[in-house]
């Protein structure tokens, strides 16, 4: 059986989000590196809210299975990881699938999606690191 997950097209940033993006922003070296190659990390939970995380500034959920995650610094052209998970210790993370990418229009956020094991956007708990 194959399965088809449905991208979706990222929302515009609303002028809150790129005023509260911009103004966390650490402006990166001319090779596009932070000032210290570092790794950052966030922890969500799936109603959007920032659990913990390195360097993490915000996290939002905008629609179903549909978040953003700003850090503190530039990391375009850093490496994204995505996991389910929860924001607890132990448990059983719901099973799925997650696709991240940097969020258009800021430079220092990551566009992420999650979706439930049939591949329907859903709202999960994940974590998220960025090697930079």
């Amino acid at each position: 059986m194959t399965q088809t997950t449905q991208a979706v097209q990222q929302p515009v940033l609303t002028e809150q989000q790129r005023h509260e993006a911009v103004t966390a922003l650490v402006p990166a070296t001319v090779a596009g590196m932070p000032p210290t190659a570092q790794s950052f990390y966030a922890v969500v939970r799936s109603n959007g809210t920032l659990a913990r995380g390195f360097e993490a500034v915000s996290a939002a959920n905008l629609g179903t299975g549909v978040y953003q995650v700003i850090f503190a610094h530039d990391i375009t052209g850093s490496a994204y990881l995505g996991t389910l998970g929860l924001d607890t210790d132990s448990g059983e993370s719901p099973a799925g699938e997650i696709a991240v990418v940097g969020r258009f229009g800021a430079p220092n956020g990551v566009f992420v999606q999650t979706f439930d094991a049939a591949g329907n956007p859903a709202d999960r708990g994940f974590h998220l690191a960025v090697l930079s």
